[in-house]
């Protein structure tokens, strides 16, 4: 299972990169082969200061070891081992008019000794979510329906209860508001009498697969919009939301610090130029407030 799936992400990763350098039209991702001290490592490709992307990153990793401390106090184990192995996305775009986007899609197991032979457990997790800075209802709508086709295939309950999920866990709630539309979230998906651990495995590369038809046409459409200085100001403003939640909340930052992570790689994620301003607070009215008041409660977008 761990090799099929550390396939597909490499691929996956391809797939993505060449797909965005595509809507970029100048930029190109860089490429970084990294090793990670106790065992795995990765491959960190990065793009900047394109036409479209200010900042993006797509990262596939491979890693593997005795569990940190933390770790096993979280599982609730004395000792054991793991694998890990994930692709992990975000794109920054510089127009506000393009929302920013994430997604990962990783798979996990665990071992009862240092030979990692036997897995004693396995699960696989991940999902994608959409951050827009200025609400095209459309495009919600879109990446929604995208997303919700792929689950479909799988089962009808899939996409109900991974977009509640996904409501639930991107939220900010010191501020009381979503990161952003929502998506997707799942995570601990198990072998179970339903669902055999192959039939979650066809499920998150479906749902992997289906992420560029996603995200792709919305920034194909929205690139070339006109914006203003006072809209990308409020672009940053919304961006320290983003990195609050990614500082705070997000469990692949977490885990990634507590796990000796390549740091260049976890905080690929924060977005190059971002502001906090004092009790800052959109006009009534406006289509700043109009987003404010989406992100307040979660809506069904299909």
């Amino acid at each position: 299972m761990k090799q099929n799936f550390s396939n597909y992400i490499d691929d996956l990763q391809n797939k993505i990169c060449t797909a965005m350098e595509e809507t970029d039209g100048s930029g190109k991702f860089k490429e970084d082969d990294w090793d990670r001290e106790g065992g795995g490592g990765g491959r960190t490709r990065v793009i900047e200061k394109g036409d479209v992307f200010e900042k993006g990153g797509v990262n596939v990793s491979r890693v593997w070891g005795e569990l940190p401390d933390p770790i096993k106090k979280h599982f609730n184990v004395d000792s054991g081992w793991f694998w890990a192995g994930g692709v992990s996305l975000v794109l920054h775009p510089e127009n506000p008019m393009v929302p920013t986007v994430h997604a990962n899609f990783r798979y996990f197991e665990l071992y009862d000794d240092e030979s990692m032979d036997n897995a004693v457990d396995g699960w696989f997790g991940g999902g994608a979510d959409l951050t827009p800075y200025y609400l095209f209802e459309e495009d919600a709508e879109h990446f929604h329906k995208t997303l919700k086709e792929a689950c479909d295939r799988h089962h009808s309950s899939f996409y109900p209860e991974f977009k509640k999920e996904c409501d639930e866990y991107f939220y900010n709630s010191h501020r009381g508001e979503a990161r952003g539309i929502g998506g997707l979230f799942f995570d601990y998906r198990r072998a179970t009498d339903e669902m055999s651990l192959d039939d979650w495995y066809a499920f998150t590369t479906d749902v992997g697969d289906a992420f560029i038809e996603s995200y792709h046409p919305i920034a194909e459409k929205r690139k070339k919009l006109p914006f203003t200085p006072e809209q990308r100001y409020w672009q940053e403003i919304r961006r320290g939301r983003y990195v609050e939640f990614n500082l705070v909340h997000d469990r692949g930052t977490l885990f990634g610090l507590k796990t000796n992570g390549r740091i260049e790689s976890i905080l690929m994620s924060l977005p190059p130029e971002v502001r906090w301003d004092y009790d800052h607070h959109p006009e009534k009215g406006t289509k700043e407030a109009e987003l404010v008041d989406v992100l307040k409660s979660p809506r069904e977008w299909v």
